[in-house]
């Protein structure tokens, strides 16, 4: 099934304390146009820079993912992120009045309920998924970590974690679609462990933590002194824990919230890939560390597997074969004469140029008020473009028919439209016997790959 690109009906916007900076800020989602992506905005800057959320630039993950381009930095971006992903929301500007999104409850679910109130609208560009091809995995011996993303046309991920805690022990959560997200996994809010705490404000972080947006383990006996003194440093009255258990008793909103919570972090992570994916992401102790370093290796295989299908011919080039050249060849006439120029063959491959207009006759049947190219007949283009390198594989290509034997592994990839033009390359996967050829063919508008297929054909002398 196609899918269109989304983003959200009109501005909104939340205001609140950022976990690590304690700075406040407002942030306000912004609507954008197509193939505009997520980015990140510093209204309180001088020139407003914009941040991309690519995984690119991070620069930063202590206890958050940290982004910096055009000299300016965003802390904490993964909760906000989550949900945009879990929202299915592909272009979106996400403008802040400072360094840090608010961390609200130390979840994701307020971001959500905010996206939810605006809603979204559909907008003309193809949704590109990354679809993993093959298994790609990421292991860190050192600190035991282990993460793993597999084909699957869906989105599903499970993540397990083990602090060899007698109070969290091992936990694991799986999220079987983005549609369960918001319900299962957007509420499970940020933690730490106790003996955490001291260093982490030490380190100059979580200045904006309080008992109200993270989750503080106590997985010891602490005594009153202790506690005293974690009250003034966290700005509360009374810091109380009974035996082992969480700071102030907090209750927790789910058994295993902070495998969720390990979960909705890597919803986030990943959203740093620069595409919505299509796998089974496996993890095991994963953290932000490691989240980002997957995310570098799977956008690195996302790269790769776009330039491997994209290509360099230039329709505007000169044809080898003409109209009237292709017209003497092939015996097909209008309609059905789909090939408007050849630009390049020799001995193996052959590239054809098809124009595609309001004016195809077929448009006034297929989807009328939604006209699309129909799939059959793109197939047919590419049968005809092949069959031109099998013709010019004989010296008296007119006295010769060229029938369709097969076509295997077709796959449509996205919608071709009026206006488009289609670039047919086909190649023999093997030389021609007894007559028979065997091709394997792509299809391409504006360089992204639109229809692939195998196809076989038999060239026969004219009685």
């Amino acid at each position: 099934m196609i899918e269109k690109q989304h983003t959200i009906t009109e501005e909104v916007s939340l205001e609140g304390i950022g976990l690590h900076t304690g700075e406040s800020s407002t942030l306000t989602f912004k609507p954008a146009p197509v193939d505009h992506g997520i980015k990140f905005k510093r209204t309180d800057l001088d020139e407003q820079p914009t941040i991309d959320a690519l995984v690119d630039y991070v620069v930063d993950v202590s206890r958050g993912t940290t982004l910096e381009q055009n000299g300016a930095r965003v802390y904490t971006v993964e909760h906000v992120l989550a949900a945009v992903v879990a929202s299915r929301i592909d272009n979106i500007i996400i403008e802040l009045t400072g360094p840090e999104p608010p961390i609200m409850d130390g979840s994701s679910i307020e971001f959500m309920n905010t996206l939810e109130s605006v809603g979204t609208t559909e907008q003309d560009g193809i949704r590109e998924y990354f679809e993993i091809p093959e298994g790609i995995f990421y292991k860190d011996e050192e600190k035991n970590v282990e993460l793993a993303a597999l084909p699957l046309n869906d989105y599903r991920i499970t993540a397990m974690v083990d602090y060899n805690s007698p109070v969290l022990g091992s936990q694991h959560a799986t999220l079987n679609s983005l549609d369960d997200f918001k319900e299962h996994f957007a509420n499970c809010r940020t933690f730490c462990f106790l003996h955490e705490l001291e260093a982490l404000y030490k380190q100059d972080l979580i200045k904006g933590g309080n008992l109200d947006n993270a989750i503080v383990v106590v997985d010891r006996i602490v005594d009153d002194s202790e506690l005293t003194h974690l009250s003034e440093l966290l700005g509360k009255p009374k810091v109380q824990v009974q035996k082992e258990g969480i700071l102030n008793n907090v209750e927790l909103r789910h058994t295993n919230e902070p495998a969720r919570h390990k979960l909705l972090d890597i919803v986030g992570d990943l959203a740093l890939v620069g595409r919505p994916l299509k796998a089974q992401i496996l993890a095991a102790r994963p953290g932000h560390a490691s989240n980002v370093e997957f995310a570098r290796m799977l956008r690195k295989a996302w790269l790769a597997h776009r330039k491997k299908n994209q290509i360099s011919f230039d329709p505007a080039m000169p044809a080898v074969l003409d109209i009237n050249k292709i017209t003497k060849t092939l015996p097909h006439r209008y309609p059905f004469q789909l090939v408007d120029k050849i630009i390049h063959i020799d001995q193996t491959t052959v590239v054809g140029v098809k124009n595609v207009t309001m004016n195809e006759p077929f448009f006034q049947g297929h989807f009328p008020g939604n006209p699309v190219m129909p799939g059959v007949l793109q197939v047919e283009a590419m049968a005809q473009t092949g069959g031109l390198l099998v013709l010019n594989t004989v010296p008296d290509p007119e006295n010769y028919w060229t029938y369709f034997l097969g076509i295997d592994k077709c796959r449509f990839k996205k919608m071709v439209l009026p206006g488009d033009t289609i670039i047919f390359v086909s190649k023999l996967i093997s030389p021609i016997k007894r007559g028979i050829a065997k091709m394997s063919g792509k299809a391409y508008v504006n360089g992204k790959l639109v229809m692939e297929g195998e196809l076989s054909a038999s060239i026969v002398k004219k009685s």
